[in-house]
């Protein structure tokens, strides 16, 4: 016994013999001939989440754009009440309010006490602006992410982020409102465009949306790319320069007994290469089986927003309204 795969669902047969022999031949990726009765999606279901798809008869393959209509992005299997609720208003506002007044705030600062340095940077070339913007903005955010897995109080302002037994695009702004207010890349990136560089930072910042998108997208983009071959040193590079599902789902796995978990590094958001760089990354090229919190009380949704507002939780049997799933919410004894 390796490892253990849960999947959504299974094939409609009554026997469990033939059900059991197929798992577990899909699993190993062996040669197999599935039952009649049974789904197509059953097989998608363990290949996905081993991060392999091994047919011995091909199957039609879905499309991509199936597997994302596919990947339940507003209903997930673990979701609790507080996840939607959560992830919309950190995301709504950051967007709409804790950036633009970041960005509003450095600039009065500028006009007030530097007047001089507005609009200094604006005539510097594009690698020239790259450098800034990767140091001052993505390097940035990779210390302050550090930093927030080894300080326990900047790690209950970042806890929401981690809070959610499942990876999904919506997780991307997932993160106590006051996190946000404080991380220092975005005054940085503040900084730089009121330098004169927002020409830039508009560009750079959808670059990087999509690099994050993608990581904490339920949807492995990098696991087919993995089983080519002839790619394999264009993937070694890509995993090591930029944040990829693979690494990145590592980071949010539930058990650091899995071997796919490394929430304790891959830290990074645009760039991976941080990781390498600061000795923090590990490469599996896997991805783990459970994502979430481990060993921590469950956490009231004022205390994923606006801890320390809202105290934390910190007893470990207390029932907090809406933060389990329905598959673990206890069932009330007749």
């Amino acid at each position: 016994f390796k490892t253990a795969t849960v999947v959504k669902r299974l094939p409609k047969t009554r026997s469990g013999k033939i059900l059991r022999g197929t798992m577990q031949k899909i699993a190993d990726g062996q040669e197999y001939k599935m039952p009649a009765t049974a789904l197509q999606h059953f097989q998608e279901d363990i290949a996905r989440a081993r991060g392999i798809v091994t047919h011995a008869a091909p199957l039609p393959r879905s499309t991509d754009s199936q597997k994302l209509l596919r990947s339940d992005l507003f209903s997930k299997p673990e979701q609790c009440r507080n996840d939607g609720i959560v992830e919309a208003v950190s995301t709504v506002l950051l967007l709409t309010v804790t950036q633009p007044l970041i960005i509003v705030a450095v600039g009065l600062l500028g006009a007030n006490y530097f007047p001089q340095y507005q609009g200094a940077l604006a005539g510097i070339g594009f690698l020239p602006a790259l450098a800034l913007f990767l140091v001052f903005e993505d390097m940035m955010q990779y210390w302050w992410h550090r930093a927030s897995h080894s300080f326990s109080w900047l790690y209950n302002l970042h806890r929401a982020h981690h809070n959610a037994r499942y990876m999904s695009v919506r997780l991307v702004y997932r993160n106590n409102v006051i996190y946000y207010a404080m991380m220092p890349s975005l005054w940085f990136a503040g900084a730089l465009v009121y330098l004169g560089l927002g020409w830039f930072y508009a560009g750079y910042l959808i670059v990087k949306m999509l690099v994050i998108i993608g990581a904490h997208s339920d949807v492995a983009w990098d696991a087919p790319l993995y089983r080519i071959k002839w790619l394999s040193p264009v993937m070694w590079l890509v995993e090591r320069t930029i944040s990829t599902p693979a690494t990145h789902h590592a980071h949010h796995g539930r058990h650091l007994s899995d071997p796919a978990v490394h929430y304790k590094g891959n830290y990074g958001n645009l760039l991976f290469f941080w990781d390498v760089l600061f000795r923090t990354a590990r490469i599996t090229r896997t991805y783990p089986t459970s994502y979430g919190v481990e060993n921590l009380p469950d956490a009231t949704l004022g205390q994923q927003l606006l801890w320390p507002i809202f105290p934390e939780n910190t007893k470990m049997d207390r029932i907090v309204p809406g933060a389990l799933p329905a598959s673990a919410r206890p069932t009330a004894k007749v």
